[in-house]
């Protein structure tokens, strides 16, 4: 059962009353009807006089319901009638329009000029070359998968970042599956685990999370067999580790059993009966070595698919424990997500989503520089998560250093997400990030996989013409140098500049090591994470 807040309740039930009211007004015009239009007004004040939870109510009787009927529409007012083209966050009014045209396959361009004061502060732009490359030149994929690795995948630039079953609804997946297919582009199934929903044909990335949804034991522990049974399938091309998230990183999760689906309950394999934990460590291994093991046994139960893991940056010295770990092991992931503090498609405590991780492209510039440093990066693809939404977006974290990009919130925005902010409370009105069938039956599987197909296309060109723009063919030749920033209105740098790229090998031969490295490289263990 989907239940109404009782303060929707009242919204609906004070509304239809006065509707009733005022037609019977119109219709009699007596002073019995006036009467008693009155005298339900007066109940109404004496109801806000007694009651004790408001305290806005008791000091202004009737009259104070306005201040809550304005704040419940709020959102919509700021969203239509208040904010400018640029002021919303997380995505502005422009970038939410691009994306619509472009799911919709309509014309995208900008009339008349810049709305951007490229004057301030925070200003980014690419340089140009004067002998540019051609659009179709310019390679659209790229492969994942090291020598360790028997089944590379060649994979899209673009793909759908994380995004579970249970999150969104099941219209949603499938339609993102199916736009997946359709543009030979990857889709990841989050932690929520792999269900029926996933199964369009289109590729995937299968997460395992610290839950082990779908693949556990009664205990919750990894299970191998069942996880091999579902990593083993065609479809699934890569497998993903999941050690942290941008939107609320270091912080587990609980699904309480009153809201357990029988469906979801066989989808994450887990009792009816039990609140569901999702924690916020793995129980599989404690220690960067332990991660390390974790991968290969990953790997070898996938029969040598892609495996990487995922995290959004915290602390440096841990990441660098992870460096050492490899070049103790040998073990080298195929990928490494890097999930931006500025990440999220769901709920969140509101101090982790505005004050924990690192955001992404200092995080993009930090791997980057600690997998150079370390003699390693040619063994790993790094991919880039959060608020990707263009084709410039694309640019600029392939050139601090990521070979690909994941995008959930902008793939939402292409199936009619309007940015509402409701994914938590299961009244999502495009029927994206809601269970409730009323909701997600409006949103039409085939029309939305389109949506979803037209815009990965579209921006996929528009990324190849700025690469080609910058006069380039392999995107993996851009460099933080061809991509310039405003700092104030007399001084600009090329991001190469503003982050610090480091010399190969110099972590390990321990010479020429930048300060801020010394100090973190000097402090991490591969024993330890902590």
């Amino acid at each position: 059962m989907f239940k109404i807040s009782e303060r929707r309740k009242w919204y609906i039930g004070f509304g239809i009353c006065f509707l009733i009211i005022l037609a019977l007004l119109s219709l009699l015009h007596s002073y019995i009807t006036i009467s008693i239009f009155l005298g339900i007004i007066l109940l109404v004040a004496v109801y806000d006089l007694l009651q004790k939870k408001h305290t806005i109510l008791r000091n202004f009787p009737v009259l104070g319901h306005m201040r809550f009927i304005l704040e419940f529409f709020r959102p919509e007012i700021q969203q239509y009638f208040v904010a400018s083209n640029e002021s919303e966050r997380p995505f502005d009014r422009q970038t939410r329009t691009l994306v619509y045209q472009r799911a919709k396959g309509i014309n995208d361009t900008l009339p008349f000029g810049t709305e951007r004061n490229i004057t301030y502060p925070g200003y980014e732009w690419a340089l140009h070359s004067l002998s540019p490359a051609h659009p179709d030149d310019v390679d659209p994929r790229i492969q994942v998968g090291n020598k360790q690795c028997r089944q590379p995948y060649q994979s899209s630039r673009l793909n759908i970042s994380a995004m579970s079953y249970g999150a969104l609804s099941k219209h949603a997946i499938i339609a993102l599956n199916k736009g997946a297919k359709m543009g030979n582009f990857c889709h990841n199934t989050g932690e929520g685990g792999l269900s029926e929903y996933h199964l369009q044909g289109g590729d995937l990335t299968l997460q395992i999370g610290t839950g082990y949804f779908g693949f556990r034991t009664p205990d919750g522990d990894f299970d191998p067999d069942k996880f091999a049974r579902k990593a083993n399938l065609e479809v699934v091309k890569m497998i993903e580790i999941k050690l942290s998230q941008g939107a609320k990183p270091a912080h587990g999760g609980v699904l309480p059993k009153s809201k357990l689906t029988p469906e979801i309950a066989r989808i994450r394999d887990v009792p009816m009966d039990k609140d569901v934990l999702s924690p916020p460590s793995h129980s599989s291994f404690s220690t960067p070595e332990g991660l390390c093991h974790f991968i290969a046994q990953v790997r070898d139960l996938s029969n040598g698919k892609p495996v990487g893991f995922k995290l959004c940056l915290g602390r440096r010295t841990e990441f660098l424990s992870i460096c050492k770990a490899m070049l103790k092991t040998g073990i080298y992931p195929d990928f490494i997500t890097i999930d931006g503090a500025e990440g999220g498609t769901g709920a969140a405590p509101e101090e982790y989503v505005n004050h924990l991780g690192v955001p992404l492209e200092d995080a993009i510039a930090f791997v980057h520089n600690a997998l150079v440093g370390c003699n390693i990066r040619e063994h790993i693809r790094l991919i880039a998560s959060g608020k990707t939404a263009t084709g410039f977006d694309m640019v600029k974290r392939i050139s601090l250093g990521a070979d690909i990009i994941n995008s959930a919130r902008a793939m939402m925005l292409s199936l009619g997400c309007i940015q509402s902010k409701q994914c938590d409370r299961n009244t999502c009105p495009t029927g994206v990030a809601t269970q409730n069938p009323r909701l997600y039956r409006a949103l039409d599987v085939n029309d939305k996989a389109k949506r979803v197909y037209n815009f990965h296309k579209a921006t996929m060109k528009s990324f190849s013409e700025l690469v080609g723009a910058i006069g380039l063919k392999d995107p993996s030749d851009l460099s933080a140098s061809r991509i310039m920033r405003r700092i104030d209105e007399q001084t600009v740098k090329s991001l190469d500049e503003v982050y610090q790229y480091i010399k190969p090998g110099c972590l390990i031969d321990g010479e020429n090591i930048p300060e801020k490295y010394l100090k973190y490289w000097h402090q991490a263990s591969a024993e330890k994470f902590s």
